[in-house]
């Protein structure tokens, strides 16, 4: 039996490491630009921002999204 391989090209990547790579290539400042939300916007950080991705679908798939367009392997 052949194992199916998953068509989510997150998969296997944690939303930590999302955020993280984000954070690291556009800072706080560009990605609260980018993506207006709170958590970006005022007093951002890695794990504000996590809380309120994991509660928050609307504003997780925009973070996703942004991080497939931005990282090379993806593009």
């Amino acid at each position: 039996m052949e194992k199916q391989q998953s068509k989510d090209p997150l998969h296997g990547i944690t939303l930590l490491i999302v955020v993280e790579t984000l954070v690291n290539h556009y800072g706080f400042d560009t990605l609260g630009e980018l993506i207006k939300i709170k958590c970006f916007n005022e007093n951002p950080s890695i794990k504000s921002s996590l809380t309120f991705l994991r509660k928050t679908a609307w504003a997780r798939k925009q973070v996703e999204e942004l991080y497939l367009k931005s990282i090379p392997k993806f593009n």
